[in-house]
This record gives structure tokens, sequence and C-alpha cells, in this order.
């Protein structure tokens, strides 16, 4: 007798009453809503910490580079010309410009404070210049430096001797 109970409410002879199902359904759609606004807070969330990760490793890469151009220069002159030709080449700067010299110049103070903080290992002055660098450059072209390291390469035709 129970169990013909139990399956008679499963066949639809008892219909469940339609307020019921509505409210299944209306937190069926509440929950699915409250899912694919998470999704899309956590995707932007993402995309924010890629960039910054993207960015952190563009700043290191690059300061590297400008670090190994000027480790060798015996004076600030040397270097700071070593570290603009290093700018140059690692954004495919073969021609200047005026934005291009503004760019150059106003990064003379960060090679300068790295190559006066070389043997003091006092990154303070460096770290400083940079953020000041990184901010002049935001406030002046409206984006951030690190873009310019976004440049795609055009495809290379393949050719066949």
């Amino acid at each position: 007798m129970l169990l013909e109970l139990a399956v008679g409410s499963f066949r639809g002879d008892d219909a469940m009453p339609a307020s019921f199902l509505l409210e299944l359904r209306t937190a069926a759609e509440s929950a699915k809503a409250v899912e694919t606004s998470f999704r899309h807070e956590a995707a932007g969330q993402i995309a924010v910490l890629e960039q910054d990760r993207a960015f952190a490793f563009r700043r290191l890469n690059f300061m590297q580079m400008i670090a190994d151009a000027i480790a060798p220069a015996e004076s600030e002159d040397i270097a700071v010309a070593s570290a603009f030709a290093a700018l140059r080449t690692s954004l495919g700067w073969n021609a200047d410009s005026e934005a291009r010299s503004q760019v150059i110049s106003h990064f003379a103070p960060v090679a300068l404070a790295m190559f006066r903080d070389t043997n003091r290992n006092q990154s303070a002055n460096i770290r400083v210049a940079l953020a000041d660098f990184e901010q002049w450059y935001s406030e002046t072209r409206g984006s951030v430096f690190w873009t310019l390291f976004e440049q795609q390469m055009p495809d290379t035709p393949v050719v066949d001797f």
C-alpha cells in the first residue's frame, strides 16, 4: 500500500501545487543568476590578476635588461646611453620621434638611479624613479608603459626553396 502511494505520486496522479513548482523555479533561476554573476566577477578579477602578473614580469625582464646594459658602464653618461639603447632595442624603436624622445628622457632618472645604486644594494631610489616614470607615462599617454611590450609581431611568410 505504501509503495502504491509513492508510485502514484510520481506518476502525476496527485499533481503538485503550482505555487510549489513556481517557488522551485524561482529558486533555481535565482541560483543560476547568482552563479552567473559570480562567474563574471571572477573572470574580471582573473583578468586583473593576469594583467598584473604580465606587467610584473615585463617590468622584471625589462629592468634586468637595463641592469645588464649599464653594468659595464664606467660613467653615468655611458650608463644612461646604454640604458637608452636597450630601451630602444626592446621596443623596436629604430627611429626617434618627439613622443619617443620624451619617453627616453623621462627614463633617464631610472637609469641614473640604477647606475648609482649598483654597488650600494639600495633599491629604494630605483623603485621611486621607476614609479615616477610609470606615473608620468600613464598621466601623459593615458595608458600603462608596459602595454608598449604588447606589440604584435607580423607574420613572417614561409618561403620554400
